[in-house]
């Protein structure tokens, strides 16, 4: 299939699917003689594949590690599993950063009344005074 099939079938655009090849995530892609890029499943899947990385946070260097961890000839099934453990660790500190900003946002909301209200007063003064 031709770029504008995949893109169709992965939901990643062609110019996603070109950049994914320069940065060495998916295998060089085949050429017709024509030179238009020939896709086959085994692209697809990698292309796929480096969706979903993308999308669980992994930047392109990790996922560029790991990629050529796995097409590596030796066994590194180690080194793949702590890179995922690291991605799963940045994920879980932005997943913590975010629930702390919500609680604060929350708890803003549930103290509007009694607390922003009063603080934003003082505020005011404060820039009263100033002037």
């Amino acid at each position: 299939m031709n770029i504008k099939e995949a893109s169709a079938q992965t939901g990643v655009p062609a110019a996603t699917i070109r950049y994914y090849e320069k940065e060495g995530l998916i295998p060089d892609i085949d050429r017709s003689p024509a030179g238009v890029r020939e896709i086959d499943d085994r692209i697809i899947r990698r292309i796929n594949f480096a969706k979903q990385m993308r999308g669980a946070g992994m930047s392109i260097e990790a996922l560029r590690r790991y990629i050529q961890l796995f097409d590596a000839q030796e066994n590194n099934l180690a080194e793949q599993k702590v890179l995922l453990q690291e991605q799963l660790a940045i994920m879980e500190e932005k997943r913590d950063d975010l629930q702390a900003a919500i609680d604060h946002l929350q708890w803003k909301l549930t103290h509007f009344d009694d607390h922003m209200v009063a603080t934003e007063e003082e505020l005011r003064n404060l820039e009263k005074e100033q002037q």
